[in-house]
């Protein structure tokens, strides 16, 4: 499986497993990435994160491979800038939005085009999040969203609401959408039955990779699909429990302690 490492390509998620929580990568994971990249290796990102949120680390980091967008709505090439595959939220997503947002003021909401960050609801958990990520949001009500090519949509709350939002979502039974929760804090709208994980089937196949060994790495529920996908599946010692339970690797190493560079240690000793 390791015979060759210019055949092994390393996918992590970025928040909680690739970033630490200063959002700021450490010199011994850049330099790890550049040493395992050098060697012939891969090095992709799969993110929950939108073009405009993941764009400020690419100058950091070189990412010699397409990436995974919106926790698995987009696979993208950021070096043409061409979208590889790409799925939307139905039409009627809108109208859940709408349903939501009324019944729970409280949730903050963004909602993910190729090309902007739309906020239908500001709140200040919302405002954070637009922080961390950098982005200029276009703030409009959902009906005023002129891009209709939805790829998720995010809600933000308190971790003390979220079990209040997740009942009431529950109890809605929403059909022809599926709901992730991709932190303490956010909550996902993705369309039916796409992941991380379906989307790393597809860049297998688009990017012609059938021979290689795909080591995914994640730390939450949203990467648990990434990590069944993946030849051999990695978490670092933060991970959700739920993460831990299917990981084929659970790292003593957290996010904060670099955990990519022990992954990318881990890779060399296989191949050695």
């Amino acid at each position: 499986m390791f015979e060759d490492i210019s055949k092994v390509l390393l996918i992590s998620d970025m928040d909680g497993t690739f970033l630490p929580a200063s959002k700021v990568p450490t010199k011994k994971t850049l330099d790890a990435v550049k040493r395992f990249e050098e060697a012939g290796g891969k090095f992709s990102i799969a993110t929950g994160r939108a073009i405009q949120a993941a764009r400020q680390y690419f100058d950091m980091v070189n990412v010699n491979c397409p990436i995974i967008m919106s926790n698995g709505g987009m696979v993208y090439d950021i070096h043409s800038g061409k979208q590889i595959y790409d799925v939307y939220l139905p039409d009627f997503a809108g109208e859940i939005v709408k349903e939501i947002l009324r019944d729970n003021p409280e949730v903050g909401c963004e909602v993910l085009t190729v090309g902007d960050v739309y906020v239908p609801n500001m709140t200040d958990m919302e405002a954070v999040h637009n922080e961390i990520c950098k982005v200029k949001p276009v703030i409009c009500g959902v009906d005023e969203i002129s891009d209709r090519n939805w790829y998720k949509v995010l809600f933000a709350v308190k971790p003390e609401d979220m079990d209040k939002l997740i009942s009431y979502v529950v109890s809605k039974d929403y059909e022809g959408v599926d709901f992730v929760r991709s932190s303490k804090e956010y909550y996902e709208i993705l369309p039916k039955n796409i992941s991380k994980g379906t989307a790393l089937e597809k860049m297998r196949d688009a990017c012609d990779m059938e021979g290689y060994t795909f080591v995914a790495a994640g730390d939450y529920n949203n990467d648990i699909e990434l990590l069944t996908a993946a030849d051999v599946g990695v978490c670092p010692s933060n991970a959700a429990d739920d993460v831990k339970k299917i990981a084929d690797k659970v790292f003593r190493e957290s996010c904060e302690e670099d955990f990519i560079a022990a992954v990318i240690d881990y890779i060399f000793e296989k191949t050695n």
